[in-house]
């Protein structure tokens, strides 16, 4: 079956945010609507008002249907012929064959390999198409994209005779979507997340016919700006496929060219997937087959179910494998039938039969490593049993030596910290801007990362600094712009190393806007762009323009450095990215499933032995074969349908805020933060206040030149109207009350966060508990004789977020760094510390005795160290912890205090060293 764009349309085509959900909902409120005109009498006027309905949803379908292959527009075109001539029940069957068809996913087969969804086998009405189902087998469908402006008796010809290449027994069913112009195809790849394969053809339009909706219009208008400036009709799909592979880099691109394929193969060598004659109908059916084949690959998942239909007798470790120790003991055996046989079938402890190796991987696991490299555009990617706590360990570890200096954000998660002490690094810890209306921190500034590289090297220090680590995108959305900050950075230290904690962003690889502020992504965009004329060009004029750095007696000249949008050295820079990611945490992953993502242009050189070590440091000989089975299964649905995931979380995440803002009760008591909220002016070039609200090209050109962001999929819902703080309200209002489970919360506020397995009925419910609670809180302020109007019921009040003080200079490590490791391991040396309450210690402060921490606090939430070893303690941040309403703080003990070092401990280690 083939969707050919059709010239004519009732209305422009529905923003991609929502293109999705308004098309569901239109042809199910379309199947809702026939099956009331068909049970109604012809002169009943309810039955006038369903047919005007029925008209309204048959032009929104119109504009967004052309864009999908299934059901297809013949189909479409069937149903809109049948209603038109009064035959309701007849296109009610068909929509409802429709709507089955949306739910499964799936198209279906008979004995004779008929496509049951086709118009022809569904005219014969439900029965027909209801018992050739029956017997049919189910099947994986996709969609292809054909760009092709040719006659349309030719297109269809075409079309058929590669569709007439497809046979009951391959894994998937396809058919084309053909659109004419590169407007049409860019409209398509955006709205349609089905597409998994692109078919260019030298026959092309530029622009579209049909009236394109404003957001949608927009953004393809900034994609393409740059683009298609020459006449030459190859450079036209050069510049096509470029913009195609920003915008969906998981799909390949295949070229339909002329009969003189040789005099154009070495201009485009590399940058199609496969180019093809019209005559290559069987090649390109093949080729389409196998490069999903390919990403639907699981290796090491496929061995794992090889494995566990083995016959086989177990003479090593783990008595429960293969449920031998359980399945027959009245004691244990509840463990079969909760967990199912399949997973302890396949529990193991073995490294052959295809299973492989994690420490040492040769055959499945490697493979598995491989493909998810390419999902996530890295240069290599190791999987992580026990989660991203002990990724970044591994990095760290790998990367570090006794003595370097590493820049860290403060608040990053304590897995940073404890590595950093294991490491023996000098921490340098820079500061994120706080928030103390809602009693959070944000992102830290570019500003504070350069002029803290400023200041080291003025110091003579930058030679020690070896790399920078941040967290993108932060536990409350916010995030950075890597790219920019990598420039940056990198224009002052040629060789940094980065690490980006992206344990909540492993989904952003997957969609157009958020790819591009991912680690990974930005790497490979700058050592391209790194590698043109005109980039060099722009650093040969900033470099005879920069003035040399400030120095120690003249720093001068760093205010300038400050204020460049630098790049670096093209002759000199080493990208070397590393991200880590919690897979289990925003993907598919069962939990503590994680992943290494390296970019490292000097990782075989300076790195592949350090980092072998320090993964097999941290790995477990015994990793869990069910987690790295979850890695593999959640790389392929990601790179198979994540834009479409991720698509639909950002889109149900706006629809709950749309409803917290539009509900007046809600609205009295809750407020959805927003950018503006969230980011100062200082760090937004552009002043939208939500950016994904007011359209694709508005979030996208946001998105692209703000320092810093706001993931749209997260929300943080301020309750101080409600005078609960957040910890009760997460626990009593939503845990215990409605069994609603939220991760964060601060004294004003609760993170709401949405996700790929989020679904429609989950936020819809989510928005009654909501309510129900906005009535309860409503109800009692009246049993307490007050009437609360919007603004005056007082929060739990504000807590000042205290900085980072400084580590005790028997600490010092230069630059602002010091030694935590040294601080750490003084603790086991006894009696080097003694406890002390929060009086105490702050009379001692009063009275001008300094006080050092001996170990890390950290409440929870927000989840970071207040006190790190080494660190001075202020009265402010005695006070922040004496109002802190947290239940849980770590290393802090209830009944004996704080942790601190005794002045004749830091005495006798300072004449030590």
């Amino acid at each position: 079956m083939t969707t050919r764009l059709a010239k004519s349309n009732y209305q422009a085509i529905a923003t991609p945010e929502s293109a999705w959900r308004k098309r569901k909902d239109a042809w199910e409120h379309l199947g809702y609507v026939l099956s009331e005109i068909s049970s109604t009498p012809v002169d009943d006027a309810g039955r006038r008002e369903n047919e005007q309905e029925a008209g309204r949803l048959l032009g929104l379908l119109s504009s967004i249907e052309p864009y999908w292959a299934n059901p297809g527009l013949e189909f479409f075109n069937h149903v809109a012929a049948l209603m038109s001539d009064g035959h309701y029940e007849d296109a009610m069957r068909l929509v409802y064959q429709a709507n089955q068809t949306f739910r499964t996913q799936t198209q279906y087969f008979d004995a004779e390999g008929h496509d049951n969804a086709a118009p022809e086998s569904a005219e014969h009405g439900t029965a027909n198409g209801a018992s050739r189902q029956d017997s049919a087998r189910a099947v994986p469908q996709v969609e292809i994209l054909l760009v092709d402006n040719g006659p349309a008796e030719e297109i269809e010809r075409f079309t058929e005779e590669i569709l007439e290449q497809r046979q009951r027994t391959d894994p998937f069913h396809y058919n084309f979507v053909v659109v004419p112009s590169v407007e049409d195809a860019l409209a398509a790849i955006v709205i349609n997340p089905s597409i998994q394969s692109v078919v260019l053809s030298a026959r092309y339009s530029l622009e579209s016919s049909r009236r394109l909706s404003s957001t949608l219009q927009n953004f393809i208008a900034g994609r393409m700006n740059g683009y298609f400036t020459s006449r030459r009709q190859i450079q036209g799909l050069l510049d096509l496929e470029q913009i195609l592979e920003k915008l969906r880099p998981e799909l390949p691109v295949y070229l339909i060219a002329g009969v003189a394929l040789e005099s154009i193969a070495h201009e485009i060598t590399g940058r199609f997937r496969r180019i093809f004659s019209r005559n290559d109908r069987m090649d390109l059916h093949l080729s389409i087959l196998a490069e999903i084949t390919d990403r639907y690959d699981t290796p090491f998942f496929a061995a794992l179910q090889k494995y566990a239909k083995r016959p086989g007798g177990v003479f090593h470790a783990l008595p429960i494998s293969r449920a031998a120790s359980v399945k027959n003991s009245p004691w244990a055996r509840d463990l079969v039938d909760f967990y199912g046989k399949n997973l302890l079938l396949a529990e193991t402890s073995a490294t052959s039969g295809g299973l492989d190796s994690l420490l040492d991987p040769q055959s499945s696991i490697k493979k598995a490593h491989e493909l998810a490299a390419r999902a996530f555009q890295s240069h290599r990617t190791y999987f992580v049993t026990n989660g991203t706590s002990t990724a970044n360990k591994i990095v760290h570890q790998s990367i570090l030596a006794p003595g370097d200096i590493v820049l860290v954000d403060r608040n990053c998660h304590k897995s940073h910290h404890y590595s950093l002490v294991l490491a023996g690094a000098n921490v340098s810890y820079l500061e994120a801007y706080p928030l103390n209306e809602h009693s959070m921190y944000g992102a830290v500034p570019l500003e504070e990362i350069k002029g803290r590289l400023l200041q080291l090297r003025r110091e003579g220090l930058l030679h020690k600094v070896k790399m920078l680590t941040l967290t993108n995108c932060t536990f409350d959305g916010i995030i950075y712009d890597p790219r920019k900050v990598m420039e940056e950075c990198l224009a002052i230290k040629p060789d940094l190393v980065f690490l980006w904690d992206e344990a909540w962003f492993a989904f952003a690889g997957f969609h157009p806007i958020y790819r591009q502020r991912t680690g990974m992504t930005a790497a490979a965009r700058m050592e391209k762009r790194m590698e043109t004329d005109e980039y060099r060009e722009r650093y040969a004029a900033q470099a005879a323009a920069l003035p040399e750095p400030g120095t120690s007696s003249d720093p001068s000249n760093d205010g300038l450095w400050l204020r460049t949008r630098l790049i670096p050295d093209p002759e000199t820079v080493r990208l070397r990215v590393y991200s880590t990611q919690s897979t289990h945490k925003t993907l598919t992953s069962l939990r503590q499933g994680s992943m290494i993502h390296i970019y490292d242009q000097d990782f075989a050189a300076r790195n592949l032995n350090t980092f072998r070590e320090a993964y097999m440091t941290h790995t477990s000989t015994s990793p869990n074969y069910q987690i790295l089975a979850s890695l593999d299964i959640g790389r392929r649905q990601a790179e198979l349908e994540g834009y479409a995931l991720v698509q639909r979380q950002v889109d149900l995440a706006q629809s709950i805020a749309r409803a917290v803002s539009r509900n007046k009760l809600l609205n009295k008591y809750f407020r959805i933060l927003n950018t503006a909220d969230l980011i100062p002016e200082e760090y937004r070039a552009t002043r939208t206040a939500n950016p994904v609200r007011d359209g694709l090209a508005v979030w996208d050109e946001s998105w692209q030149q703000d320092e810093l962001v706001v993931d749209p999929s997260r929300l943080t819902l301020d309750i101080s109207r409600t005078g609960v703080d957040g910890d009760t309200f997460k626990h009593t209002y939503l845990m215990d009350g409605h069994s609603i489970q939220v991760n964060k919360t601060s004294r004003s506020s609760v993170l709401l966060m949405t996700n790929i397995g989020t679904t429609r009925s989950a936020a819809a419910h989510l928005i009654e508990v909501l309510v129900k609670i906005a009535e309860s809180l409503e109800r009692q302020s009246r049993i307490d004789g007050r009437v609360l109007a919007m603004g005056t019921v007082e929060g739990p009040g504000k807590i000042p977020l205290p900085d980072f003080s400084s580590f005790a200079p028997e600490f010092d490590g230069g630059g602002g760094s010091g030694n935590m490791r040294a601080a750490y391991y003084l603790t086991y040396k006894d009696p080097a510390t003694e406890f002390l309450s929060s009086a105490q210690i702050k009379e001692r402060i009063g009275a001008g005795q300094r006080v050092v921490s001996a170990v890390f606090v950290t409440p929870y939430p927000p989840g970071f160290p207040v006190l790190v070893p080494g660190q001075v303690v202020t009265m402010d941040i005695m006070r922040y912890m004496d109002v802190l309403d947290t239940r849980e703080i770590h290393g802090y003990h209830p009944d004996l205090g704080y942790q601190v070092f005794t002045n004749r401990a830091l005495r006798e280690f300072a004449e030590d060293s």
